[in-house]
């Protein structure tokens, strides 16, 4: 049988410092992503759960970096599914303020500037490591 596949969206957002936003949840530094909602487009869900767990707004879209593909058990289905998640480069203007949104689970948000980057790409998941492989 063929596992359920969410698909999801997010961004590899860079302020005007040069630096990318992370968050930190459930023990992992990760990039904001989230499901595709019905009816929605992949880009304007990409834009939407950025701005939802971090609080940034104003961003600017720019090209798909990658899609990537991970296995998880899925608490609320009760079910291994396969999250296709496609990944957009982003910029915002300055450095503004971030706003982790808590319900998500989202304990700590930063701007990682370039020298710290792959410290927290090391306590990242394989797929985020790949995702910034691909742009960096």
């Amino acid at each position: 049988m063929e596992k359920k596949r969410i698909i999801a969206a997010g961004g590899l957002v860079i302020n005007g410092e040069n630096k990318l936003l992370m968050i930190f949840r459930r023990g992992f530094w990760d990039l904001p992503k989230g499901k595709l909602d019905d009816g929605e487009t992949i880009e304007a869900c990409a834009i939407r759960e950025v701005e939802e767990e971090t609080g940034v707004t104003d961003i600017e879209l720019g090209d798909l970096i990658t899609i990537t593909h991970h296995e998880y058990f899925d608490t609320y289905l009760q079910e291994s599914v396969i999250k296709e998640s496609h990944w957009y480069a982003m910029k915002v203007k300055g450095s503004p303020t971030l706003i982790p949104q808590t319900e998500e689970d989202i304990t700590d948000i930063e701007w990682v500037a370039a020298i710290t980057r792959d410290a927290y790409l090391k306590k990242s998941y394989p797929s985020i490591q790949e995702v910034a492989r691909i742009f960096f």
